[in-house]
């Protein structure tokens, strides 16, 4: 599904990323650990197009094309998906509103029709339920006077309402109590299935713990230093990043 090929990545002209190797699969959750300013935000950014960001060498395929040259709307309507490590507000933009200029451009970018208003608001509730969003909440303005947790979750329902093929969740964990997290957690392993996949973006295993991924990578420095199970993650949970670096012999 997704082929990263010795990326490298640029802001402000600093080199963050420096020569990433990634491929995610049909079905699989990837987790992604590293330090602070590893290049871990920056990579989830390459990917879904931010152009702040300058690619200069290598490059990304999804579903065997390339997409350095597509626009985020486009990679969006592709099929990816970003979860957005600190959500922004939108006042005066009705979650209801938002949500179905959302579906009904991607459905216009697959050559289908714009989805009726009642069958909008039919499957808007029935994904609701998934992250127990509040009703209440899903008729406001886009995240506004949201608390941390109810923003996170209103990701996971942008996420179910869109359908991706690969979300990508940036520290979707940051800020959660046990509750959010656990409600953040089964709403996204409701809608996983054998065609969709995840690159999953955190500092810790209680996340991991929920999503149970397939394989971790760590990046350091900007480079994936070291891939292995999901004990890998268990590991840097009791040893700390210190070790993957010596062991690179940084």
């Amino acid at each position: 599904m997704l082929e990263i090929k010795n990326l490298h990545a640029t802001i402000n002209g600093k080199e963050i990323l420096k020569g990433i190797n990634l491929t995610v699969r049909d079905g699989e959750v990837h987790a992604l650990m590293g330090q602070n300013g590893a290049g871990k935000s920056t990579l989830s950014n390459v990917i879904v197009g931010h152009p702040a960001y300058e690619v200069t060498q290598g490059d990304i395929l999804f579903n065997g094309k390339s997409i350095l040259s597509m626009k985020p709307e486009e990679r969006a309507c592709e099929g990816i998906f970003l979860s957005f490590q600190q959500p922004v507000e939108i006042p005066g933009v009705s979650m209801v509103n938002f949500m179905r200029a959302a579906v009904n451009a991607k459905r216009k970018y697959q050559g289908l029709p714009d989805m009726s208003a009642g069958d909008f608001l039919k499957v808007m509730r029935e994904k609701r339920k998934l992250v127990e969003l509040n009703s209440k909440l899903a008729n406001r303005s886009v995240n506004e006077g949201f608390s941390g947790g109810e923003k996170k979750r209103n990701e996971i329902f942008q996420m179910a309402m869109l359908e991706p093929t690969l979300s990508i969740l940036d520290e979707t964990d940051s800020g959660l109590d046990v509750d959010a997290l656990r409600i953040v957690a089964e709403g996204f392993n409701t809608l996983r299935n054998e065609q969709t996949s995840a690159l999953v973006i955190t500092h810790y295993q209680r996340l991991l713990d929920y999503l149970k991924p397939d394989i971790v990578h760590v990046l350091i420095d900007g480079r994936i230093l070291k891939t292995g199970t999901p004990d890998l993650a268990l590991e840097i949970e009791n040893r700390g990043f210190d070790w993957i670096r010596e062991e690179a012999g940084l």
